[in-house]
């Protein structure tokens, strides 16, 4: 691993037209990965439009990769069903974030960049990336490939380790 560029928080918040891989519904949670770093939200019992809003935290370091999402339904007797795989380049945030370093904005809203629908990521809509008192932050909705409907949202905040400053400049 590379330089340490902070910690990132991701929230997951909901997901939405899931699909039914029970009899009538789900029990879907969401298992998400950066590099080998991973953790999982709890189960939503017989939801196909869950509301999680759980914050899972990871370590960002260079290189940046993806964020990878997958989404199943918990089985009781069986193994657990896919619902679902997204994933989300960090880049843009990262990039966005070095712009705010470089503009030194501090306080208020500011927006820093958009990032459009393409056939290179699974964003449903643009997803905005702001400086809000001083913290890097990005909303997303995802598309679910591999099934036929779905989408969830998060919400990433990006938190830079402190600048060490040297006193002699």
């Amino acid at each position: 691993m590379g330089e340490h560029l902070g910690l990132l928080k991701v929230t997951v918040v909901q997901g939405k037209r899931l699909v039914i891989r029970d009899f009538k519904s789900s029990d879907p949670y969401v298992i998400v990965r950066l590099g080998n770093q991973m953790e999982k939200t709890k189960v939503i019992n017989s939801c196909l439009n869950p509301v999680w809003n759980e914050e899972l935290t990871f370590s960002l370091a260079l290189p940046v990769g993806a964020l990878n999402l997958e989404v199943f339904d918990k089985d009781r007797f069986k193994a657990d069903d896919k619902m679902g795989h997204a994933e989300l380049s960090l880049q843009p945030i990262v990039s966005a974030s070095r712009l705010r370093e470089i503009l030194k904005v501090s306080s208020g809203e500011t927006p820093l960049r958009k990032v459009v629908p393409d056939g290179d990521n699974c964003l449903v809509r643009d997803s905005s990336i702001t400086c809000i008192n001083g913290e890097v932050v990005q909303d997303a909705w995802l598309r679910l490939r591999g099934v036929e409907s779905g989408e969830i949202e998060l919400k990433l905040k990006l938190i830079n380790p402190p600048r060490v400053v040297d006193p002699s400049q």
